[in-house]
């Protein structure tokens, strides 16, 4: 892993909790390892998550009907999507390895997060609908999920599961790869 970027997007609003814990320790042990790392730490960047029409820089593409694809393809296009999705893109497109590391709220990533990938993971940078699967626009070479979950025995059959997300990560895989 030695001289491998590693961006690691951090969505859990208390750094002293489990999820803060893993973090530091993987941090540590990347850096350890020869890796650079670099981190967005979406409650303490108060990160946006709301998807509006001002991620658009500039005109809009149809003023009448707003629809986000479709402008924010556009504006990637032309260079005009807002500056900390740019930022946040450019942290992407450097990494080697990409690690998420989140609770499970409702059987699903935090709000933040969800909206970190709608808002920065758009059509043009991200995905292309002709280009999926190997031929996708992104080459990170590896994605990776942690979540941690505390779930009833009858949803899991245990109380405290630390697990490897698959599915996200397949359906991250299918659409960057």
């Amino acid at each position: 892993m030695a001289g491998k970027k590693v961006l690691i997007v951090y969505a859990h609003q208390e750094p002293k909790s489990f999820n803060g814990s893993l973090l530091k320790i993987a941090v540590e042990e990347l850096s350890k390892q020869g890796c650079s790392v670099t981190m967005s730490d979406l409650y303490a960047m108060q990160f946006e998550p709301r998807a509006t029409r001002n991620d658009i820089v500039g005109h809009l593409h149809n003023s009448e009907a707003f629809n986000y694809g479709v402008e924010t393809w556009e504006a990637y296009k032309r260079g005009g999507l807002s500056k900390d999705l740019v930022e946040e893109q450019k942290k992407v497109q450097e990494a080697d390895l990409l690690i998420f590391q989140f609770p499970l709220f409702w059987f699903n990533m935090p709000a933040i997060l969800k909206g970190w990938m709608d808002r920065v993971l758009v059509q043009g940078f991200a995905y292309d609908l002709s280009k999926v699967y190997d031929g996708g626009l992104l080459q990170v070479c590896f994605w990776n999920c942690f979540i941690k979950v505390k779930a009833y025995t009858m949803f899991y059959g245990g109380l405290f599961i630390l697990f490897h997300c698959s599915c996200l990560e397949l359906s991250l895989y299918t659409m960057l790869k």
